[in-house]
């Protein structure tokens, strides 16, 4: 194994992995909960809008998603992420874009985990926060959204273990991520392949394993209780 880290940069692989799931699942909850908004606002076009944007997203592969922020966004429309004068800016704008795709593709799941937890809130409350006089977005700051978080700690863990594995695919666009180790290792140290698996499968698991138990053990602690 010692060779394996000695030929190739295996400690940036993994932290560049960490860097892509970190910064696009923050982007993810961002702008899906905003589209969980669209979804269950009272404004029709907003509905619209948001049901639009989970079922073409959702639906759209990742690979595509990935591909088409570097062949369109970047080459064809020419909107870049990082310096141009940086000899890295290629590598930059991939990573960057990167993150940007999955996070455009993770809010769609996101939306829908957090809607789910809108919808364990009975009907009752939102009512009477109206009858209180609280506007739409008041309802949901003070009543809706607090009790939805925690209703929807257990998806959001599984859209968190999905983002972090679907990193893998940013190697599709040239991210010198952990599957991209992975393949160039493979490919030039056929003898080390056993390794190399076991390695890259430790290191997803680590990752993964904790997050599922820590946010399944958080969901049952902090369900409300009916």
């Amino acid at each position: 194994m010692s060779e394996l880290f000695q030929q190739f940069d295996v400690w940036g692989a993994f932290w560049l992995t960490i860097k892509l799931a970190v910064f696009s699942l923050a982007g993810a909850l961002v702008l899906g909960t905003i589209i969980a908004i669209m979804r269950v606002s009272p404004v029709a076009v907003f509905r619209f809008a948001g049901s639009a944007y989970v079922n073409i997203v959702r639906n759209t592969p990742l690979t595509l998603i990935l591909t088409f922020t570097i062949m369109v966004m970047l080459y064809d429309l020419g909107i870049n992420l990082a310096d141009e004068n940086s000899p890295t800016s290629i590598t930059d704008n991939g990573v960057r874009w990167a993150i940007v795709g999955l996070a455009v593709y993770h809010a769609a799941f996101v939306c829908e985990a957090i809607r789910s937890g809108i919808n364990t809130v009975p009907p009752g409350q939102a009512e009477a926060a109206r009858s209180i006089g609280l506007g739409f977005t008041q309802n949901l700051r003070h009543v809706v959204l607090p009790q939805a978080i925690r209703g929807a700690i257990a998806p959001l863990a599984s859209v968190t273990i999905a983002l972090i594995k679907n990193t893998t695919v940013a190697a599709a666009i040239g991210v010198a991520e952990t599957a991209a180790l992975m393949s160039e290792a493979i490919e030039l140290r056929a003898d080390l392949n056993y390794v190399t698996f076991a390695l890259v499968a430790g290191f997803f698991l680590l990752l993964t394993l904790p997050i599922g138990i820590g946010l399944t053990s958080l969901s049952r602690r902090m369900a409300v209780k009916r």
